[in-house]
């Protein structure tokens, strides 16, 4: 499986498993769909249903941990918040996924940019990030 694709698979994952939110927003009716395919390897690979609350997830995350932790602009803070090994290497692999070009050499340039184009894809796919987020 591919880095980004873990980071998104955690994060989508956590949002289906999230517990229901009281009745905030009132839901519209729509007419009935085909159900859409499910199986091991089908969780958060397609378009889901609503848009995932990505903000929500990781701040959910991060007050069940109870550590500090800067995921909001870190590469590195995201992936530990995620338990997801943020080695050198694997962030070497997250940049050959998403295209980066610059030197490979954990620098705070190359992490920004990771972290920024791994919540601008997140969003393309599904995700509802803020701006913030997105850098």
């Amino acid at each position: 499986m591919s880095i980004f694709g873990a980071i998104r698979d955690a994060i989508f994952g956590h949002a289906q498993a999230a517990p229901a939110q009281p009745a905030a927003m009132p839901q519209m009716s729509t007419p009935a769909a085909p159900a859409a395919p499910t199986g091991p390897g089908l969780v958060g690979a397609g378009a889901q249903a609503q848009p995932v609350d990505v903000d929500a997830v990781l701040a959910r995350l991060a007050a069940e941990k109870g550590q500090p932790s800067n995921y909001k602009t870190s590469i590195v803070d995201l992936m530990k918040l995620l338990d997801l090994d943020s080695s050198l290497d694997n962030r070497k692999s997250l940049a050959g996924e998403l295209g980066y070009t610059g030197a490979l050499d954990g620098s705070a340039e190359m992490n920004m940019w990771l972290h920024r184009h791994t919540m601008r894809q997140l969003a393309a796919g599904g995700g509802h990030v803020s701006a913030d987020l997105q850098g």
